[in-house]
Protein backbone atom coordinates (compact mmCIF):
# COMPACT_ATOMS: atom_id res chain seq x y z
CA UNK A 1 0.00 0.00 0.00
CA UNK A 2 1.49 3.36 -1.02
CA UNK A 3 0.79 6.67 0.52
CA UNK A 4 0.98 10.01 -1.22
CA UNK A 5 2.85 12.68 0.63
CA UNK A 6 2.46 16.33 -0.14
CA UNK A 7 5.47 18.52 0.42
CA UNK A 8 4.71 21.80 2.08
CA UNK A 9 5.96 24.76 0.10
CA UNK A 10 7.31 27.72 2.06
CA UNK A 11 4.90 30.59 2.35
CA UNK A 12 5.95 33.64 0.38
CA UNK A 13 4.87 37.12 1.27
CA UNK A 14 2.93 38.98 -1.35
CA UNK A 15 4.82 41.92 -2.88
CA UNK A 16 2.49 44.48 -1.31
CA UNK A 17 1.84 42.70 1.96
CA UNK A 18 2.40 44.57 5.22
CA UNK A 19 5.24 42.20 6.15
CA UNK A 20 7.08 42.77 2.87
CA UNK A 21 6.56 46.54 2.97
CA UNK A 22 7.76 46.68 6.56
CA UNK A 23 10.95 44.77 5.71
CA UNK A 24 11.60 47.02 2.71
CA UNK A 25 11.13 50.21 4.67
CA UNK A 26 13.09 49.07 7.74
CA UNK A 27 15.91 47.44 5.81
CA UNK A 28 16.20 49.79 2.86
CA UNK A 29 14.58 53.20 3.05
CA UNK A 30 15.28 53.99 6.71
CA UNK A 31 19.07 53.36 6.51
CA UNK A 32 19.20 55.21 3.19
CA UNK A 33 17.33 58.18 4.68
CA UNK A 34 19.60 58.27 7.73
CA UNK A 35 22.76 58.11 5.60
CA UNK A 36 21.44 60.88 3.35
CA UNK A 37 20.65 63.09 6.33
CA UNK A 38 24.10 62.56 7.85
CA UNK A 39 25.69 63.80 4.62
CA UNK A 40 23.18 66.40 3.47
CA UNK A 41 22.09 68.15 6.70
CA UNK A 42 25.55 69.64 7.51
CA UNK A 43 25.87 70.89 3.93
CA UNK A 44 22.40 72.44 4.06
CA UNK A 45 23.18 74.09 7.39
CA UNK A 46 26.43 75.52 6.00
CA UNK A 47 24.71 76.96 2.93
CA UNK A 48 21.89 78.50 4.96
CA UNK A 49 24.32 79.89 7.53
CA UNK A 50 26.28 81.63 4.77
CA UNK A 51 23.14 83.74 4.17
CA UNK A 52 22.60 84.66 7.84
CA UNK A 53 23.78 87.56 9.92
CA UNK A 54 26.40 86.72 12.61
CA UNK A 55 23.81 87.08 15.38
CA UNK A 56 21.63 84.40 13.85
CA UNK A 57 24.40 81.76 13.92
CA UNK A 58 25.87 82.15 17.41
CA UNK A 59 22.68 82.21 19.44
CA UNK A 60 20.69 80.07 21.86
CA UNK A 61 17.59 80.28 19.64
CA UNK A 62 18.75 78.43 16.55
CA UNK A 63 16.66 78.74 13.41
CA UNK A 64 17.16 76.96 10.12
CA UNK A 65 16.07 79.67 7.72
CA UNK A 66 17.72 83.11 7.75
CA UNK A 67 15.41 85.96 8.71
CA UNK A 68 16.71 88.20 5.94
CA UNK A 69 18.85 86.25 3.45
CA UNK A 70 21.84 88.23 2.21
CA UNK A 71 24.98 87.61 0.18
CA UNK A 72 26.92 90.09 2.30
CA UNK A 73 29.01 87.28 3.81
CA UNK A 74 30.25 86.37 0.34
CA UNK A 75 31.18 89.98 -0.36
CA UNK A 76 32.99 90.22 2.98
CA UNK A 77 34.91 87.02 2.29
CA UNK A 78 35.96 88.24 -1.16
CA UNK A 79 37.13 91.58 0.24
CA UNK A 80 38.97 90.10 3.23
CA UNK A 81 41.21 87.71 1.30
CA UNK A 82 41.94 87.42 -2.46
CA UNK A 83 39.46 84.64 -3.15
CA UNK A 84 39.61 85.23 -6.90
CA UNK A 85 43.34 84.49 -6.87
CA UNK A 86 42.83 81.46 -4.63
CA UNK A 87 40.15 80.17 -7.00
CA UNK A 88 42.39 80.64 -10.05
CA UNK A 89 45.26 78.82 -8.34
CA UNK A 90 43.00 75.90 -7.42
CA UNK A 91 41.67 75.67 -10.98
CA UNK A 92 45.19 75.67 -12.45
CA UNK A 93 46.52 73.08 -10.00
CA UNK A 94 43.45 70.85 -10.31
CA UNK A 95 43.19 70.93 -14.11
CA UNK A 96 46.89 70.33 -14.75
CA UNK A 97 47.39 67.84 -11.91
CA UNK A 98 44.28 65.75 -12.53
CA UNK A 99 44.86 65.67 -16.31
CA UNK A 100 48.43 64.41 -15.95
CA UNK A 101 47.36 61.91 -13.29
CA UNK A 102 44.61 60.43 -15.46
CA UNK A 103 46.86 60.19 -18.53
CA UNK A 104 49.62 58.50 -16.52
CA UNK A 105 47.08 56.10 -14.99
CA UNK A 106 45.78 55.13 -18.45
CA UNK A 107 49.30 54.59 -19.83
CA UNK A 108 50.46 52.61 -16.79
CA UNK A 109 47.37 50.40 -16.65
CA UNK A 110 47.58 49.69 -20.39
CA UNK A 111 51.24 48.72 -20.09
CA UNK A 112 50.54 46.42 -17.14
CA UNK A 113 47.85 44.56 -19.11
CA UNK A 114 48.77 44.62 -22.80
CA UNK A 115 52.55 45.16 -22.96
CA UNK A 116 55.04 42.40 -22.22
CA UNK A 117 58.08 43.47 -20.20
CA UNK A 118 60.11 41.99 -17.33
CA UNK A 119 59.04 42.30 -13.68
CA UNK A 120 55.51 43.37 -14.59
CA UNK A 121 54.00 41.56 -11.61
CA UNK A 122 56.57 43.09 -9.26
CA UNK A 123 55.69 46.58 -10.46
CA UNK A 124 51.99 45.90 -9.93
CA UNK A 125 52.76 44.61 -6.44
CA UNK A 126 54.60 47.86 -5.68
CA UNK A 127 51.55 49.79 -6.87
CA UNK A 128 49.39 47.81 -4.42
CA UNK A 129 51.87 48.60 -1.66
CA UNK A 130 51.62 52.30 -2.55
CA UNK A 131 47.86 52.10 -1.94
CA UNK A 132 48.54 51.08 1.67
CA UNK A 133 51.13 53.77 2.47
CA UNK A 134 49.67 56.95 4.04
CA UNK A 135 50.49 60.04 1.96
CA UNK A 136 51.65 61.86 5.10
CA UNK A 137 54.74 59.62 5.18
CA UNK A 138 56.14 61.26 2.03
CA UNK A 139 55.53 64.88 3.07
CA UNK A 140 59.00 65.50 4.54
CA UNK A 141 61.03 63.84 1.73
CA UNK A 142 58.94 65.64 -0.88
CA UNK A 143 59.44 68.98 0.85
CA UNK A 144 63.21 68.51 1.00
CA UNK A 145 63.25 67.57 -2.69
CA UNK A 146 60.98 70.38 -3.88
CA UNK A 147 62.70 73.00 -1.70
CA UNK A 148 66.09 71.89 -3.01
CA UNK A 149 64.84 72.27 -6.59
CA UNK A 150 63.47 75.76 -5.91
CA UNK A 151 59.84 74.72 -6.17
CA UNK A 152 58.43 76.58 -3.17
CA UNK A 153 55.60 78.99 -4.07
CA UNK A 154 55.35 77.58 -7.61
CA UNK A 155 52.64 75.68 -9.45
CA UNK A 156 54.92 72.82 -10.40
CA UNK A 157 56.06 72.52 -6.79
CA UNK A 158 52.44 71.97 -5.74
CA UNK A 159 51.61 69.57 -8.59
CA UNK A 160 54.75 67.44 -9.04
CA UNK A 161 54.81 65.29 -5.86
CA UNK A 162 51.26 64.00 -6.34
CA UNK A 163 51.35 63.03 -10.01
CA UNK A 164 51.34 59.29 -9.31
CA UNK A 165 47.94 57.72 -8.63
CA UNK A 166 48.03 54.13 -7.43
CA UNK A 167 44.24 54.00 -7.11
CA UNK A 168 43.64 55.09 -10.69
CA UNK A 169 46.22 52.65 -12.04
CA UNK A 170 44.74 49.77 -10.04
CA UNK A 171 41.15 50.53 -11.06
CA UNK A 172 41.93 50.91 -14.75
CA UNK A 173 44.10 47.79 -14.79
CA UNK A 174 41.29 45.73 -13.33
CA UNK A 175 38.93 47.08 -15.97
CA UNK A 176 41.34 46.54 -18.85
CA UNK A 177 41.65 42.88 -17.83
CA UNK A 178 37.94 42.41 -18.59
CA UNK A 179 38.16 43.66 -22.18
CA UNK A 180 37.64 40.92 -24.82
CA UNK A 181 41.04 39.90 -26.22
CA UNK A 182 39.48 39.28 -29.66
CA UNK A 183 38.97 43.02 -30.22
CA UNK A 184 42.61 43.85 -29.69
CA UNK A 185 43.77 40.79 -31.64
CA UNK A 186 41.73 41.82 -34.66
CA UNK A 187 43.14 45.34 -34.46
CA UNK A 188 46.65 43.91 -34.23
CA UNK A 189 46.03 41.81 -37.34
CA UNK A 190 45.01 45.00 -39.14
CA UNK A 191 48.39 46.47 -38.26
CA UNK A 192 47.41 48.64 -35.29
CA UNK A 193 50.18 49.40 -32.80
CA UNK A 194 49.89 50.00 -29.09
CA UNK A 195 49.24 53.73 -29.52
CA UNK A 196 46.36 53.16 -31.95
CA UNK A 197 44.87 50.31 -29.90
CA UNK A 198 44.96 52.46 -26.79
CA UNK A 199 43.21 55.55 -28.19
CA UNK A 200 40.95 53.89 -30.78
CA UNK A 201 39.76 50.85 -28.82
CA UNK A 202 40.69 50.74 -25.14
CA UNK A 203 39.95 54.35 -24.16
CA UNK A 204 36.53 54.64 -25.93
CA UNK A 205 35.17 51.48 -24.26
CA UNK A 206 36.60 52.49 -20.87
CA UNK A 207 35.01 55.92 -20.54
CA UNK A 208 33.05 55.11 -17.32
CA UNK A 209 36.15 53.81 -15.53
CA UNK A 210 38.29 56.72 -16.74
CA UNK A 211 35.57 59.19 -15.66
CA UNK A 212 35.53 57.58 -12.21
CA UNK A 213 39.30 57.99 -11.90
CA UNK A 214 38.99 61.58 -13.14
CA UNK A 215 36.31 62.42 -10.57
CA UNK A 216 38.28 60.95 -7.66
CA UNK A 217 41.44 62.71 -8.85
CA UNK A 218 39.71 66.08 -9.30
CA UNK A 219 38.17 65.91 -5.83
CA UNK A 220 41.48 64.99 -4.19
CA UNK A 221 43.39 67.70 -6.05
CA UNK A 222 40.80 70.39 -5.31
CA UNK A 223 40.55 69.54 -1.61
CA UNK A 224 44.28 68.99 -1.03
CA UNK A 225 45.30 71.04 2.00
CA UNK A 226 48.44 69.79 3.73
CA UNK A 227 50.88 69.91 0.82
CA UNK A 228 49.87 73.35 -0.59
CA UNK A 229 49.95 74.71 2.97
CA UNK A 230 53.54 73.50 3.40
CA UNK A 231 55.01 74.65 0.08
CA UNK A 232 53.25 78.03 -0.19
CA UNK A 233 53.50 81.01 2.13
CA UNK A 234 52.61 83.76 -0.36
CA UNK A 235 48.92 84.60 -0.92
CA UNK A 236 49.40 84.76 -4.70
CA UNK A 237 50.15 81.01 -4.79
CA UNK A 238 47.69 79.68 -2.19
CA UNK A 239 44.80 77.45 -3.17
CA UNK A 240 41.23 77.71 -1.87
CA UNK A 241 41.56 75.27 1.08
CA UNK A 242 44.65 77.13 2.26
CA UNK A 243 42.87 80.42 1.63
CA UNK A 244 40.21 79.40 4.14
CA UNK A 245 42.96 79.35 6.77
CA UNK A 246 43.80 82.93 5.85
CA UNK A 247 40.12 83.79 6.22
CA UNK A 248 40.03 82.29 9.71
CA UNK A 249 43.17 84.16 10.77
CA UNK A 250 42.08 87.48 9.27
CA UNK A 251 40.12 88.52 12.35
CA UNK A 252 41.64 87.38 15.64
CA UNK A 253 39.14 88.98 18.01
CA UNK A 254 35.81 87.52 16.92
CA UNK A 255 35.03 84.97 14.25
CA UNK A 256 32.52 85.92 11.59
CA UNK A 257 31.02 82.48 11.15
CA UNK A 258 28.78 83.60 8.31
CA UNK A 259 31.82 84.72 6.34
CA UNK A 260 33.59 81.43 7.07
CA UNK A 261 30.54 79.49 5.92
CA UNK A 262 30.47 81.55 2.73
CA UNK A 263 34.13 80.72 2.09
CA UNK A 264 33.45 77.03 2.65
CA UNK A 265 30.55 77.15 0.16
CA UNK A 266 32.86 78.75 -2.43
CA UNK A 267 35.30 75.85 -1.97
CA UNK A 268 32.60 73.17 -2.04
CA UNK A 269 30.32 74.38 -4.86
CA UNK A 270 32.61 73.57 -7.85
CA UNK A 271 33.12 70.01 -6.59
CA UNK A 272 29.36 69.52 -6.24
CA UNK A 273 28.86 70.69 -9.82
CA UNK A 274 31.56 68.34 -11.12
CA UNK A 275 30.12 65.46 -9.11
CA UNK A 276 26.65 66.15 -10.51
CA UNK A 277 28.06 66.10 -14.04
CA UNK A 278 30.02 62.85 -13.62
CA UNK A 279 27.96 60.95 -11.05
CA UNK A 280 26.28 58.73 -13.64
CA UNK A 281 29.67 57.21 -14.44
CA UNK A 282 30.58 56.37 -10.84
CA UNK A 283 28.58 53.20 -10.28
CA UNK A 284 29.19 51.80 -13.75
CA UNK A 285 32.87 52.65 -13.55
CA UNK A 286 33.40 51.04 -10.15
CA UNK A 287 31.40 47.91 -11.02
CA UNK A 288 32.84 47.24 -14.47
CA UNK A 289 34.67 43.97 -14.33
CA UNK A 290 32.99 42.79 -11.14
CA UNK A 291 30.68 40.47 -13.10
CA UNK A 292 32.18 38.06 -15.59
CA UNK A 293 30.41 35.76 -17.96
Amino acid sequence: MSTNTVKATPRRDRPFSWQNLGKTIAGGYVPLLLATMVVFVPLLWMMLSSLKAPGEIVTTNLTWLPKSPSFQNYADAASTVPFARFFLNSVIVTVIGSTIKCVLAVFTAYALVFVRFPFKRVIFLLILVALMVPPQVSVLPNYVLIAGMGGLNTYWGIILPGLGTAFGTFLLRQHFLTLPPAILESAEIDGAGHWRKLWKIVVPVSVPSIATVALVTIVSEWNEYIWPLIVTDHPDMMTLPVGLTQLVNSDGSTQNWGMLMAGAVIVLLPILLIFAALQRYIVSGLTQGSVTG
